[in-house]
């Protein structure tokens, strides 16, 4: 189980406030508008960024004294966060060891990482040699083999057309129920969590709302929502 206990984000004239759990394997999007905070909460949970005041809590685990890389988690942004100078299998590599000093049975490991999400034989490629998509696939692929409970994207789709991004949102949920992990989708598209968010979290107007069952949720949105939605 996620824990955002009384959480509290202050940066300049910037605050909001969290106070919430997210049961661990659900899919929860957090949906809001553009300058909500719904980067900066994920910035937060992942340790990029310290909390003013509050807790963040992976099974009752406060994660507060933890660096980002000793987290329980993986993150994936919208620009994949790959290097451009290194291949596909070397930056799914990185997952096990920053320094790439793998075994050949981490390589193997690899591969097969490649292989679940539709990379097989594409290792050897550098990222500007492979389409949105597959650099997508790429990013996802690390992030099963690091193998953390948590995982958090921070819109990482966005600039795919409607059918890759539907074709890449179904593949993070297959992956989420083979590995029971718990996945925070921040976007900004209602559909992307009607798409495969069990719940939805809304932050608007400085507070992180408990998240609440999708479907319903979007059948008769709070005043906060609706007047994102229009």
């Amino acid at each position: 189980m996620l824990t955002l206990d009384r959480l509290v984000i202050e940066q300049g004239d910037f605050r909001l406030t969290a106070d919430l759990r997210v049961e661990k394997g659900r899919i929860v999007a957090v949906l809001g508008p553009s300058g909500a905070g719904k980067s900066t909460l994920l910035d937060v949970i992942a340790g990029f960024l310290p909390p003013s005041a509050g807790r963040v809590l992976w099974q009752g685990k406060d994660l507060g004294p933890l660096a980002p890389g000793d987290r329980p988690l993986s993150m994936l942004f919208q620009d994949n966060n790959l290097f451009p100078h290194l291949t596909a299998a070397q930056n799914v590599g990185l997952g096990l060891r920053p320094d790439l000093r793998l075994s050949p049975k981490d390589w193997q490991a690899v591969e097969a990482a490649l292989a679940r999400v539709g990379l097989a034989g594409l290792g050897d490629r550098v990222p500007a040699a492979l389409s949105g998509g597959q650099r997508g696939r790429v990013a996802l692929a690390r992030m099963l083999l690091r193998g953390r409970p948590l995982m958090l994207l921070d819109e990482p789709f966005a600039a795919l057309g409607p059918a890759l991004k539907s074709e890449m949102l179904a593949l993070v949920a297959n992956l989420a129920r083979e590995t029971g992990a718990t996945v925070l989708l921040v976007t900004h598209d209602p559909q992307d969590a009607r798409a495969i968010a069990e719940e939805t979290v809304i932050v608007a107007d400085g507070r992180t709302h408990p998240p609440r069952p999708t479907a319903a949720l979007l059948a008769d949105p709070p005043p906060a929502l609706r007047a994102y939605l229009g």
